[in-house]
C-alpha cells in the first residue's frame, strides 16, 4: 500500500468515527483520481468522455452511501477502485454498450491535476436548490454535512424509512438532471 493509499484509508477512518473535515478532505483528494482513471478507461473503450463526470459523481455517491461497509483493516484502494470500476459499467450498459472493464486498470492511478478550489461546491449548491426542501435538506444532511439516516431522521423529525424515500429521490432527481445536463 503506498503512503497516498495508507493517507486514504486513515481518512476514511476519521470520517467513519464522525471526523466531517476528514471525510471532505478524502472526497477532494480521491475524485480527481477516479475522474483520471474514468477518463482513461471511456478513452481506451472508445466511449464518449463527455460522459466521465457522471460515471465520477455516481462512484463518489455510492462510496458515500457504502462506506460503512469498507472494513477498516483492509486496503481502501481495492473497494475504491471496485465501486468506481462497477459504476462504469452501469453507466456504459445503461447507455447500451456491453463493457468488461478490468478491476487492474483502477489500479494504475497517477495524480491529477489540482481541481479550481469552489467549482464543486458552487455545482453542489446549484443542484441542490433545483430539488424540493424535503429532498433538499435530507440530502444535505447525509450526503453533505454527514449525518446518518438515524440523525437526519430524528433532526427533521422524520422516520428513518422516510428519510431513506426521501435520499433516494433526491439521488434519483439529481441523477436524471445530471444526465441531461450539457
Amino acid at each position: 500500500m503506498d503512503d497516498r493509499e495508507r493517507r486514504w484509508a486513515q481518512l476514511m477512518q476519521a470520517a467513519l468515527v464522525g471526523d466531517g473535515p476528514a471525510y471532505e478532505r478524502l472526497l477532494r483528494e480521491i475524485a480527481p483520481a477516479i475522474r483520471l482513471v474514468v477518463q482513461r478507461r471511456l478513452t481506451r473503450l472508445g466511449a464518449p468522455t463527455a460522459e466521465c463526470e457522471d460515471i465520477v459523481q455516481e462512484t463518489l455517491l455510492a462510496i458515500h452511501l457504502k462506506r460503512q461497509s469498507w472494513r477498516t483493516g483492509d486496503p481502501l484502494g481495492p473497494w475504491l477502485w471496485t465501486i468506481a470500476r462497477n459504476k462504469m459499467i452501469d453507466h456504459l450498459r445503461r447507455r447500451g454498450r456491453r463493457a468488461e472493464v478490468p478491476v487492474e486498470d483502477f489500479a494504475e492511478l497517477l495524480s491529477a491535476p489540482e481541481e479550481r478550489p469552489g467549482t464543486e461546491a458552487a455545482d453542489v449548491e446549484r443542484h441542490l436548490a433545483l430539488l424540493p426542501e424535503k429532498q433538499r435538506d435530507v440530502l444535505r444532511a447525509v450526503a453533505v454535512d454527514g449525518a446518518s439516516i438515524g440523525e437526519t431522521a430524528d433532526r427533521m423529525q422524520m422516520t428513518k424509512g422516510a428519510v431513506r424515500v426521501a435520499l433516494h429521490r433526491a439521488f434519483a432527481s439529481l441523477s436524471a438532471r445530471l444526465r441531461t445536463e450539457p
